[in-house]
């Protein structure tokens, strides 16, 4: 049953936006119902992001608009962004962020009962995002918190604005299934409310749960658009066909050897926030020469952090970290240049992580330079032929971070990571974003790295248990606790603790679409 009505909140017609004449949205057509999910899915690149925020009247500096945008009722429109740090003002504590919001709502009470009010506004709202546990985050800044955490931090900015259209830039990134899982129900709520939810993902599995329509992007353009069950069931466009026959399929690891010394030992490993809150407890964990090892867990479990202590990012923490026997200082300043070169961290947003105003060759030929010691020249070849093993044109080599797709970005960084001949790569959830032909590039890659025979062994924070099945081993956690590790092959067939069995459970069901509260 439809949950909405035939007249649009807002509606896109013909839209077309150029940069320095190249068309990156080109005629595109959209009508938004209440209480309706439109999704766009598509490539890194494909438009859906500028489409979504031209919903909003928000263009790419320099954009020529032809085209209308049209929204009816009262109401703005909210807007969820993919990397929900660059709308958080990282120096203000989550509460006082929707305080500022939750103010104006309740300035008709009694000035005696306005901060109760605006309080019962902010939890409400945290919980309507799925934030467990309100009161903890609003005491935190956004850096405090996982990437998930933030995202839904956004989104209750969205409800407590009383958006009547709610655009969600891939909303899921970086989650686990069960808070995929919650994330679904929450905005199958907010639809079945009379909202309108524009849902832009390269999330297959949450499209065909949540969406009622969908839209099928590719360079600019909607290549395909119907019913979600139409176009699962008989996709017309070869790009669409490619997208879903991509959506499975993933590299797997063979079983580890975890013969002699570990390149890297954790031992006793408690990290902390604040100096104060522990948020990470690891007993035990090896890594060795040759091996992926995937770490798992829910948003905000302890995975980032885990990686971050690896790296010399978090310095907050006891317990000790051996590389090849050798303790590892816990700062990354206190390392010496072998050390930093060692432990090669690969970060969720790569585009975050190059200076956008150098070309992406230069930027990785640096690495050899300043921890090998090479000369220009010869990091420079190294850093092409690298690029170009990566499958990274030489073309493309050349540009700006800001004219290069999400995928080639990642690949970029993990280029630049690789001139540094590391022992041991971090690669945090560097696939979340991407759609499921990219996706499927970047495993590939990993998979070739881990199996070249350069004893490089690879770390790699997933939420997605699918991109796990890459990893010889698995480590779970859950709320900061180690819970479980293993082969990958015993932990995905037979998993032992209650949350790692819960973990595969809500998988499954996201991908044969039977998640509760979700469209049917």
């Amino acid at each position: 049953m439809s949950r909405a009505t035939d007249a649009a909140v807002a509606e896109v017609s013909d839209l077309r936006v150029e940069i320095d004449g190249r068309a990156i949205v080109d005629g595109v057509n959209l009508r938004v119902l209440p209480g309706k999910v439109t999704a766009l899915v598509g490539a890194s690149g494909s438009g859906k992001t500028t489409t979504g925020l031209a919903l909003l009247g928000e263009y790419p500096a320099g954009a020529r608009v032809t085209g209308e945008i049209r929204r009816t009722g009262d109401g703005p429109v909210g807007y969820v962004p993919q990397h929900p740090a660059a709308v958080l003002n990282p120096a203000r504590r989550v509460g006082a962020l929707l305080h500022d919001i939750a103010r104006p709502q309740v300035r008709h009470l009694p000035r005696a009962e306005r901060r109760g009010a605006a309080r019962e506004l902010v939890l409400r709202a945290l919980a309507d995002a799925q934030l467990p546990d309100g009161e903890a985050p609003l005491r935190r800044h956004p850096h405090q918190l996982s990437g998930g955490q933030q995202q839904r931090v956004v989104l209750a900015q969205a409800l407590l604005l009383g958006a009547r259209v709610i655009v969600a830039d891939e909303p899921t990134t970086g989650q686990d299934a069960l808070t995929k899982s919650r994330i679904v129900e929450q905005l199958a709520a907010v639809a079945a409310r009379g909202i309108a939810v524009v849902l832009l993902s390269h999330d297959l599995d949450v499209v065909r749960v949540l969406a009622d329509e969908v839209l099928v992007m590719r360079a600019g353009r909607v290549v395909e658009s119907g019913p979600v069950e139409r176009v699962w069931a008989a996709p017309r466009h070869e790009w669409t066909r490619r997208l879903l026959d991509e959506q499975r399929a993933a590299p797997q690891g063979t079983q580890s050897a975890e013969a002699g010394q570990p390149v890297l030992t954790v031992s006793d490993l408690t990290a902390v926030h604040d100096r104060r809150t522990a948020v990470l407890r690891v007993p035990r964990l090896a890594l060795h020469p040759g091996e992926c090892l995937a770490v798992v867990g829910r948003s905000g479990s302890g995975k980032t952090t885990l990686a971050r202590c690896l790296a010399g990012l978090h310095r907050d923490h006891d317990g000790e970290i051996l590389l090849d026997g050798t303790p590892l200082p816990r700062s990354l300043r206190h390392r010496d240049r072998a050390q930093l070169a060692a432990v090669q961290y690969v970060f969720q947003d790569a585009r975050a992580a190059f200076d956008e105003h150098r070309p992406v060759l230069h930027q990785v030929a640096r690495t050899a330079i300043r921890l090998r010691g090479i000369g220009e020249r010869a990091a420079t070849d190294e850093a092409s032929t690298t690029l170009n093993r990566l499958g990274l044109a030489a073309d493309l080599t050349h540009r700006r971070p800001g004219e290069l797709s999400g995928g080639e970005l990642q690949r970029a960084a993990l280029a630049r990571a690789l001139l540094a001949r590391p022992r041991v790569l971090i690669c945090d959830e560097v696939t979340s974003g991407l759609d499921t032909v990219t996706r499927r590039g970047i495993l590939d890659v990993l998979a070739g790295l881990v199996g070249e025979g350069d004893d490089l062994s690879l770390v790699l924070i997933t939420h997605d248990l699918d991109t796990a099945r890459l990893a010889h081993r698995i480590a779970v956690l859950d709320a900061g606790e180690l819970v479980e590790q293993g082969s990958a092959q015993r932990i995905l067939t037979k998993p032992r603790h209650p949350f790692t069995i819960s973990l595969m459970e809500t998988t499954e069901r996201l991908e044969t679409g039977t998640v509760a509260g979700a469209r049917m």
